[in-house]
Parts: C-alpha cells; structure tokens; sequence
C-alpha cells in the first residue's frame, strides 16, 4: 500500500515536470517571431550605429582637428544607437520590467561611480572641453600650472609636456584648465625684452639710435615690426632702459639665441661709439674719532684704493 502511495506521488511530480516543460515550451514557440524581429531590430541598429559613427567622424573632423574628441563623439553615438536597439528589441519580448531594472541600475551605478572618480571625471570633462576649445596643440611651448614646457601628447584626463630641462611632465587637465595657460607658440611671434643701463655723460639721442640700428642687424629680428626703445628709470649709477624688438616664435633655444646675440651686438656698438655701460661703485668711509680716516673705494666688489 505505501509502494503504491509513493508511485503516485512520483508520478504526480512527473505530471507537474512535464507540463511545465511543455508550457515553457509552448511559450517559447510563441516568443519564435517575437525573438526574431528582435534580432532583426538588434541587428539593424549595429548597422545604424556603425553608419551614424562613420558619418559622425567626418563632421566633426570639419570642425575639431583633435583625434582623441573625434573617437569620444563616434563612440558616444555608436553606443547609445546600440543600447537603444537593445532596449527595444527587449521590450519586443516583453522584458520591459527588465528594461526599467537595468535603467535604474545604471543611474545608480553612474551616481556611486560619479562621487567615487570626482577627480577623473573632472579632468575627463577638462579633457573634452579642452579638446574642443584647441587653447594648446601638440608641439607648442606653454606655460600652465607652474610648469613651463613643449606640449608631447593630449589626451582626456592629462597632458603631456617635456621641460625646458627634457623630463616628462604629466598635467591633469583639471588642473591646465582651470589655470592660466600662456602659450607662446600660438600667435606665431613673440617679443623680446631686453634691459640696459648706460652713463648719465652719455648722449640719450646718440644711444637710441645706435642701439636701434644694432638691433636690427641681428639676424631673424622682424625688423616690420619695429624695435622700441623706452627709457625708463634714472638708477643709482645709470640711465636705464629696454629694448623691445619681435621674431618668430620657433623654439624657446631660438628665443634665447637671438636674445643672447641681441645683447652682443649692442654690447660690440657700444664699444665701437664709446658708449658706457656702468657698473656700481661705493665709497665707504669707516672714519672714527680720534682715527685717522679710512676710505675704501669699491668697484665691481673689489678695493681698489685704501687710505
């Protein structure tokens, strides 16, 4: 009697397996059209993200020349055509609570992710902004952050510089964007400063145009941009002024190059015409009662005369 009790059950569990085999079944076949035009849904829109991408990287190289903004825009397109083909084609099998799972799943992830990475995402935000607005381009000599360098790579969260002394700098782009940037290649010219200081017997007049013209004689001066000469303090033991002349922004050795033979020339006309260029000279008295006198005349830091 208990054998036969227990066959039944099994094959009551066996009854209850089978139908609900055959129900899953039966509603699979019924989801085979469902299944198939999401498939086709989910196909065609890889092959509309993948026209949308192409298309997407020719207007925006039209009008951003940057790689690395051009490969974000395309792929931001890209995926969110595909994700919205997938979203369909799961509402096609009617998963659309499934949908709205993954929906708020993600917000909340991007939020935590979000407050997690504030630093990478800001300097993310700064790379793209950067990328678009194009303040700096590779090989430029800038100046940002404290940081004085040749501009190597830019990518979406730092830029890469190498010093005036060749080392490796890495530079957030938070940090580059939210500083001041000077960048002395962009305007393709760049002018140059230099400081004199010349005896007050000399003639003011004769000194202006004999600096002048030795300045134009150097060589990759601008002479259509002009060489000013401004006169601006009376100092302790000269007349001081500078000379402002232009050329073209090459490299920061070419900068300092044509500065250096600036001031070579005006230094060998000035020698040529008698023209002084004064240096400091201190007498000091450590006279004392009852002593006699002591006078130690002092020029360019050494005693010259002693009494």
């Amino acid at each position: 009697m208990r054998c036969n009790m227990t066959m039944i059950e099994a094959n009551k569990a066996l009854d209850l397996v089978q139908n609900k085999l055959v129900s899953w079944l039966e509603a699979f076949i019924m989801l085979l059209p469902n299944m198939a035009l999401a498939a086709l849904i989910v196909v065609g829109f890889w092959l509309l993200a993948r026209v949308v991408r192409s298309v997407a990287n020719k207007l925006v190289i039209r009008f951003f020349q940057s790689g690395t903004l051009q490969r974000l825009f395309s792929g931001v397109l890209y995926t969110t055509i595909l994700l919205i083909g997938i979203f369909a084609a799961l509402s096609v099998l009617h998963l659309d609570k499934t949908v709205t799972s993954l929906l708020a799943g993600a917000g909340i992830l991007g939020l935590a992710l979000g407050f997690a990475f504030q630093d990478i995402a800001s300097n993310f935000i700064a790379g793209v902004l950067l990328a678009a607005q194009r303040p700096l381009a590779v090989g430029d000599l800038v100046e940002t952050s404290g940081e004085i360098g040749i501009v190597q790579r830019i990518d979406l969260r730092t830029t890469e510089l190498r010093n005036l002394q060749g080392l490796q700098v890495i530079v957030p782009n938070k940090d580059i964007f939210q500083s001041v940037l000077i960048n002395f290649t962009r305007n393709g010219s760049r002018r140059v400063d230099v400081e004199v200081g010349v005896s007050y017997g000399d003639d003011l007049e004769h000194v202006k145009r004999i600096t002048v013209e030795a300045v134009e004689a150097v060589k990759d001066v601008l002479l259509d941009m002009g060489v000013d000469l401004f006169y601006q303090s009376f100092g302790d033991s000269s007349i001081n002024f500078e000379v402002r002349f232009w050329i073209t922004s090459v490299s920061n050795n070419h900068f300092h190059t044509v500065r250096s033979n600036a001031i070579m020339a005006i230094r060998a006309a000035y020698t040529r015409e008698g023209i002084t260029i004064p240096f400091p000279m201190r007498t000091l008295d450590f006279g004392s009662k009852g002593l006699n006198a002591l006078e130690v005349t002092v020029k360019g830091g050494e005693n010259v005369s002693e009494a």
